[in-house]
């Protein structure tokens, strides 16, 4: 059955099919060559997408969705700009800044590019041309995938079973999450620095500081109210997601007051078409699963691997390098779909902390929706900017790069993904 699954899916993939259906008629014709009957397919796929802890990112993406509707990207800009509007590449700063606390709230890198670009970039483009801005932006999007609650650590965590929590994902991509947002900011120093750009924002003050973070606290205390509750176990993932719609619904309706009920409808229908696709990929990459599962592919895998070596580092390496490959041609949620049952065991056998293995797993896709030629951040982007690839490729490469270094300074020192879940007690 594999290799009639593998070359079909590649077939129609090639052929630009949307992968969950690619997925999808994959796995029927898997299932015919393997004789098997096709009441399977909607059993596993009913059985795989029949999950509460999924449940939780409908319930984050509604959220990020009312809390963009309810107008609180200007307060966090504003907040952002008074804090390091007025040095060298300011404007770029804002952006991480914003970004950063915006990943805090949607955990979704394409949510977070889509708001930052529309209101960021006609203002950064006068100062940095559209190419740098657009670039950086696309940077500080991508800490929504690595800075909790992120949407990609639930699916990971979903696919990989009770190998690895979602709240101890959630902690490991804390310290790195902000060690990358710290770089993006000294890149975009020595880049303006270098460049000469220009100083932007206002003048630093203590008590203009003080007002904005006032402004803004009630949307910098979501993330604390959400994902502390989640690390104290008061709540489930899920229940915590479905908190964060609650307050974000009294934000939008009792402290911005810019929320209206003709905008549920549109916040909800955005959801829920992102939602559907994942579960579309999910409940057909399952029926892939099953019949990989079927032929013992994992186990000739996990023989196959522990041949070619016993090194774990060699082991994770491998790894690394093989989803360096996927993330440029593979949407990331199909990847996580496919490979994650097959690799997260394996690593287990090679004694990997499944914490360290999941982070790095997770920011190597992420970092692979940068790079072309399926980098969905670049092309949002583009579509946003009105520029081409090139063009923006000309000036992500830098942030792309040192992306790639903290993820190969977390295989070396593994501490920085560990430390915090592990102290925590995960």
């Amino acid at each position: 059955m594999t290799p009639a699954i593998v070359f079909t899916f590649l077939g129609f993939a090639l052929l630009r099919m949307p992968l969950a259906f690619a997925l999808g008629v994959a796995s029927l014709v898997g299932l015919y060559v393997g004789g098997m009957d096709f009441s399977v397919l909607p059993q596993r796929m009913m059985h795989s997408v029949n999950s509460f802890p999924l449940m939780a990112i409908p319930l984050f993406m509604l959220a990020g969705e009312l809390m963009v509707a309810a107008g609180i990207l200007q307060r966090l800009v504003d907040f952002a700009n008074s804090l390091v509007g007025r040095v060298h590449g300011g404007l770029a700063h804002v952006a991480i800044v914003a970004g950063m606390v915006l990943a805090a709230v949607s955990g979704a890198a394409v949510a977070s590019a889509s708001a930052l670009g529309s209101s960021l970039v006609p203002s950064m483009r006068q100062q940095y041309g559209t190419g740098y801005s657009s670039a950086v932006v696309a940077s500080a999007a991508n800490l929504g995938a690595i800075i909790p609650p992120s949407n990609a650590m639930i699916v990971y965590a979903l696919m990989a079973g009770s190998t690895v929590s979602v709240g101890g994902l959630f902690m490991a991509g804390v310290v790195p999450g902000i060690i990358l947002a710290l770089g993006f900011m000294g890149l975009a120093t020595f880049i303006s620095m270098r460049r000469r750009y220009p100083l932007a924002g206002g003048e630093l003050g203590l008590k203009h500081v003080l007002v904005q973070t006032w402004r803004a606290l009630p949307i910098l205390l979501m993330p604390i109210v959400v994902v502390g509750g989640i690390v104290a176990g008061a709540f489930t993932p899920t229940e915590g997601a479905a908190i964060a719609v609650v307050y974000a619904l009294v934000i939008g309706f009792f402290v911005t007051r810019q929320l209206r009920i003709s905008d549920l409808p549109r916040a909800m229908f955005n959801a829920a078409v992102t939602a559907a696709m994942v579960g579309a990929l999910i409940a057909f990459a399952s029926t892939m699963t099953f019949a990989f599962t079927l032929d013992l592919i994992p186990m000739q895998l996990t023989d196959w691997l522990q041949g070619f070596t016993q090194d774990p580092l060699v082991f994770l390496l491998l790894v690394m390098a093989l989803l360096i490959g996927v993330g440029m041609f593979i949407e990331s949620n199909a990847a996580y779909i496919m490979l994650v049952p097959l690799l997260a065991p394996i690593a287990l056998t090679y004694g990997i902390d499944p914490l360290l293995f999941g982070f790095l797993f997770v920011m190597n896709l992420v970092v692979g929706m940068m790079t072309p030629p399926v980098g969905v951040l670049l092309f949002v982007m583009c579509g946003i900017s009105r520029i081409s690839l090139n063009e923006l490729m000309k000036s992500a490469w830098p942030f792309i790069a040192f992306q790639y270094a903290m993820l190969f300074a977390c295989i070396a020192f593994p501490g920085l993904v560990t430390w915090l879940p592990r102290a925590l007690g995960y």
